[in-house]
């Protein structure tokens, strides 16, 4: 499965910074994916709902570690495209 397109939507709010929809060969998207600052930097977190007991649980996410691991790289990277675009477009 391969990764086709990243599409960022930035938010100017304290913790979260952007959603992200990812697109898998060119025939699959998953929206929600959101990207939030933490206590050790920018983390990649996959969209889930809210349960009874006011945990929440994912409702997509990656299998193994290695594509969670491609996913987060591919999503970060655009990320921080979408800043400097977004910064060069404002000079």
């Amino acid at each position: 499965m391969n990764i086709t397109e990243v599409r960022i939507f930035p938010k100017e709010e304290e913790k979260l910074k952007a959603y992200a929809a990812v697109t898998f060969d060119d025939v699959f998207v998953v929206h929600n994916i959101r990207i939030v600052k933490g206590e050790r930097g920018l983390m990649v977190c996959m969209p889930s709902r809210k349960k009874n007991d006011g945990t929440f649980k994912d409702i997509a996410h990656p299998i193994s570690n290695e594509f969670r691991h491609t996913l987060e790289q591919k999503v970060l990277a655009a990320f921080e495209e979408k800043l400097k675009q977004d910064k060069g477009g404002s000079l």
